[in-house]
């Protein structure tokens, strides 16, 4: 690995870092200010919003300019976005903010990957890259489960004595963290890799996106790592907030200590990513598919469980199946949207179809709060989902390839 790749992880470590202490920082927040339970996981929905809503554009946008750029501009969104909160805009439409800035970030940081490393390497790439980031998951967790902990808020009150209250202690503390990620922005070096000059009419960019969008999907190889990334995605970003609820209901811990739990699964994911890094190579990607359907059935363990030291092996374990199973599809499908699009394009079209899954299992979890299911109702639901729809994507991998089979079979006949 180049020197550029290690500014690249460090980027977005700090980055990914100050998104997640945040996040904490605003459910917090939401509570102070009496906020509806349901109100909860709209923070992560409004934060993606800008994913779905901008997806045809931030792609153009991180092929336009050197990718090392592009995230520095898109970090500094995030910076302004936190700071609104300090002039009393609601959390929620801060927290979009921070999102619009990811949104832009994401192509830039996943794409010039490809611009920087050869096919091969891009497993390994890609385990580092998602175990750093869910290591950002774990520490940014750790770091807004303490920040709206008394003990520190105090402490920073008292040598941050301008702040005034312990929100905005926290928060100056997650601009800090937003600055460190934008020095290490600077340090990403020009790959020299140039796209085809973008277009500025939004209905040639919505155009040229759908366009990319169909070819990622009637790809064979495209299509299967495409949904199962995007089912991935969307239960993780749901699985955030199952565990943070579920900790408080069903192990009696306070939000800072649930908020812990979710680095546990995190911790998982990374060791998952790591290993999967180093065992699974590029052309074997598509064998790991029914640990998907694993931990789908895993999770649903979770409402037998009812003590915190034996929450931390399972979450650990869940983590663990999650990372090592999406790692490989993520690898291959960047390999794919770079051999047919371009890279910027290609993540950009990834980042639609996972965050809209998000955007549609949170909305249906909201939903599910609202109703005043139990959390264990809420886990078994959540976890046959997730098997059920990753027995189905098997199903479809395996009559691709039976198709293929087939006209592999009708070609030779023709040819006798």
């Amino acid at each position: 690995m180049n020197r550029g790749f290690y500014s690249v992880m460090a980027a977005e470590f700090f980055s990914s870092l100050a998104d997640n202490a945040l996040l904490i920082v605003a459910i917090a927040l939401l509570a102070q200010m009496n906020a509806a339970p349901w109100m909860t996981p709209l923070l992560r929905l409004f934060f993606v919003m800008s994913y779905v809503g901008l997806a045809a554009f931030v792609g153009a946008f991180a092929d336009a300019l050197p990718k090392g750029k592009v995230m520095f501009i898109t970090n500094t969104i995030k910076f302004c976005g936190c700071s609104l909160i300090f002039v009393g805009v609601h959390p929620l439409l801060a927290y979009a903010v921070v999102g619009l800035g990811a949104a832009a970030y994401s192509p830039a940081k996943y794409g010039i990957l490809t611009e920087l490393l050869p096919a091969e390497k891009l497993v390994i790439a890609n385990g580092w890259i998602e175990g750093l980031t869910v290591s950002s998951i774990v520490l940014g967790t750790v770091l807004g489960g303490a920040l709206i902990n008394k003990h520190v808020s105090a402490f920073l009150l008292d040598h941050m004595p301008f702040a005034g209250s312990p929100a905005v202690a926290a928060l100056v503390v997650i601009m800090g963290v937003y600055i460190l990620a934008a020095l290490f922005n600077l340090r990403i070096p020009d790959t020299g890799a140039r796209y085809a000059r973008q277009p500025k009419n939004p209905v040639l960019l919505v155009r040229n996106f759908y366009r990319s969008f169909t070819t990622l999907w009637h790809d064979k190889l495209g299509q299967i790592s495409l949904a199962v990334t995007t089912l991935f995605w969307g239960a993780g970003a749901t699985l955030q907030f199952i565990v943070l609820k579920w900790a408080q209901h069903s192990l009696g811990l306070t939000l800072d200590k649930a908020a812990f739990l979710q680095g546990i699964v995190a911790v998982g994911i990374a060791i998952g990513a790591v290993s999967a890094a180093k065992f699974v190579k590029l052309k074997q990607s598509l064998k790991v598919m029914p640990l998907g359907v694993a931990m789908g059935l895993v999770v649903m363990i979770m409402t037998l469980v009812h003590s915190v030291y034996l929450a931390y092996p399972l979450l650990v374990l869940v983590g663990a199946l999650a990372g090592f199973f999406v790692v490989p599809m993520n690898a291959l499908l960047q390999h794919r949207g770079h051999v047919l699009l371009s890279a910027g394009h290609s993540i950009a079209v990834q980042n639609f179809n996972e965050n809209l899954s998000i955007l549609s299992m949170l909305g249906i979890y909201s939903l599910l709060v609202s109703f005043d299911l139990s959390v264990d109702a809420v886990i078994v639901i959540f976890g046959s989902f997730v098997s059920g729809m990753m027995l189905l994507v098997m199903h479809w991998h395996a009559r691709n390839q039976k198709i293929k089979d087939s006209l592999s079979l009708i070609g030779e006949e023709k040819r006798h």
